[in-house]
């Protein structure tokens, strides 16, 4: 039989139905094809029930639904994060040149981003030896506390974003938590208590300053329910609470070398918030008295810019430059006597751990997952609005508001040029103060304050006073003496014809 009969056979045994079904409701299409095999009698099976089979075709979306569809998922309201999320830091820091020196840790590798690097392996040997200390001396079965651990899991990976731990097993991670975490733990203790017991590991105090600063570093953080796991896990409470002193002395002690202080504005340290991890911590403690002042005002009701100047065009407008001797980051601007104005900024302390502690709060507080008021990025965009030239640098340190132990000024200039680049204030935060400074400078009638008055500049101004009158006086008794003394000998030039 032929190629052609073998397919008109087919085509009669088959019954093919299309139907057109209307458009459904939500504006798609299809077809609905049915395909009848009717039974034929000169088959020698027995006739079987009709089979049929049916096809849909799904045709595209109408544009209507695929609009409909967005414009809904448009409106749902967006999910508020529960809490702040360990995380690498965002990407558009990543891009800094000198990102490597301000965001990756020097000697330690503390939780799962950094886990692993090779050159580190002197500092695991250390975490090992610490966190064995920390459970020999506090009578803690390191097999109970990793079971522990392993219950607590879900609970402890929910704190990091699920691309920083999904390379890791559960094993894996349980076993990272219950090293870093109570080596962690033990050197916080003892560099508080300074008992000597990190001189008898061999830790060196140049090892035990870069490993403080990296503790700091957003990419290099445990979360605290961590912490609050292993420190539960210790039997005696009054241990446990020498630990939780132990780490809130550990931060204001960070804290303290930041910013110096004259008197504590509260007389407090640290209180127990819902921080999520060490530099959380460090930067509430920064802003600890920050909200309390009222810091947050209404922004410039008539939508006239605020001019503001560098340090040195400050003070030549009559504006003093004065600490305000707290742990804060509160800046205030004063008018005093004489129509002067005094400009109140805290005492900062520039070296080479300012820096990543400075960078690494901004680039949490620009973390998706942290709701804040960008308090610390609103104070080092202020900073650096002051700061153009190293001699805005020299002045600041004359008004004791930095202490540069970094370098010269041109160094302390160039950092928080660096620093500021492309950050986003708050610009609720600090208004008043740039409002006050931008009032000063339109009454023009303090431009004869323009140069600070000062001994150096009062004598000559005094002196110049006195003499004019006096050079006037002596230039008319010396035209008089002239003139009688002319006269004398004339006299005596005519007696002697």
């Amino acid at each position: 039989m032929s190629s052609d009969a073998i397919s008109n056979v087919e085509v009669q045994a088959t019954n093919v139905v299309i139907v057109k079904p209307e458009a459904d409701q939500a504006g798609g299409s299809h077809d609905l094809i049915n395909v009848e095999d009717e039974a034929s009698g000169s088959h020698d099976q027995p006739i079987e029930e009709t089979k049929k089979l049916s096809i849909v075709i799904h045709g595209k979306p109408t544009t209507s639904k695929i609009l409909r569809e967005r414009l809904d998922s448009l409106n749902q309201p967006a999910e508020k994060p529960v809490k702040s999320l360990i995380h690498k830091v965002p990407s558009m820091l990543r891009e800094n040149k000198e990102f490597e020196k301000h965001y990756e840790p020097r000697v330690v590798a503390i939780g799962p981003i950094h886990h692993g690097r090779l050159n580190f392996d002197y500092a695991e040997t250390m975490k090992h030896k610490l966190a064995g200390q920390f459970m020999e001396e506090r009578g803690i079965d390191p097999k109970a506390l990793y079971n522990k651990i392993m219950k607590n899991l879900k609970i402890l990976k929910s704190c990091y974003e699920e691309d920083v731990i999904k390379c890791y097993s559960d094993d894996e991670l349980a076993w990272m938590f219950l090293v870093d975490g109570c080596g962690m733990l033990h050197f916080i203790h003892c560099i508080v208590k300074d008992d000597g017991k990190l001189q008898k590991l061999n830790i060196k105090k140049d090892q035990v300053a870069f490993a403080q600063r990296d503790m700091f570093l957003l990419e290099n953080q445990l979360p605290f329910e961590l912490l609050e796991l292993l420190m539960n896990s210790v039997v005696q409470n009054t241990e446990k609470d020498g630990i939780r002193e132990a780490i809130s002395e550990f931060v204001c002690n960070i804290c303290d070398s930041l910013i110096t202080i004259e008197h504590s504005a509260t007389g407090e340290s640290v209180k127990k918030q819902q921080s999520c991890h060490l530099l959380e911590l460090l930067r509430e403690e920064l802003i600890a008295n920050f909200a309390k002042t009222g810091e947050k005002t209404e922004r410039n009701k008539n939508g006239e810019p605020h001019s503001f100047r560098n340090v040195k065009e400050l003070i030549a407008s009559g504006i003093l430059l004065k600490p305000t001797g707290e742990r804060s980051l509160n800046i205030f601007f004063e008018r005093s006597f004489l129509s002067r104005g005094i400009l109140r900024l805290p005492s900062l302390i520039v070296d080479d751990t300012t820096a990543p502690k400075l960078k690494n709060i901004i680039a949490l507080e620009m973390c998706p997952h942290f709701l804040n008021d960008f308090q610390v990025t609103s104070y080092i965009c202020f900073l650096d609005s002051l700061i153009d030239h190293p001699e805005d640098v020299q002045e600041l340190r004359k008004a004791k508001i930095i202490t540069n132990c970094l370098g010269s000024d041109e160094e302390v200039a160039k950092l928080f040029n660096e620093i500021g680049t492309d950050l986003v204030p708050n610009p609720d935060l600090y208004a008043k103060v740039k409002a006050d400074i931008h009032e000063h400078y339109k009454n023009r009638c303090k431009t004869y304050l323009a140069e600070p008055i000062t001994p150096i500049s009062v004598v000559p101004g005094l002196s110049l006073l006195f003499l004019v009158p006096c050079l006037h006086f002596f230039s008319v008794l010396f035209k008089l003496i002239s003139r009688f003394l002319l006269k004398k000998v004339n006299e005596r030039c005519l007696g002697s014809w």
